[in-house]
C-alpha cells in the first residue's frame, strides 16, 4: 500500500513561533555561523514552519 507524503510545512505537533525560533537559533549556535548543506535544508524547513506558526494580523480593508 502506498502512502502519499504531505508537502505542507505542518509539523507533527504544532509548535509556537517562539519554539521554532529557539530551534533556529540553536541550529545557528551549533553550526558556528556556517551551515552545511544538510543544516541549510533543516534551516529552510524550520523557517517555513516558523512562518506558518507566526500569527498574521488581519488586513484593513
Amino acid at each position: 500500500m502506498l502512502h502519499s507524503m504531505s508537502t505542507s510545512v505542518e509539523a507533527a505537533t504544532e509548535r509556537s513561533a517562539a519554539e521554532v525560533n529557539e530551534e533556529i537559533r540553536a541550529l545557528w549556535r551549533r553550526s558556528g555561523g556556517t551551515l552545511s548543506t544538510e543544516q541549510r535544508e533543516e534551516y529552510q524547513r524550520l523557517v517555513m514552519e516558523w512562518a506558518a506558526a507566526t500569527p498574521h494580523p488581519a488586513r484593513a480593508a
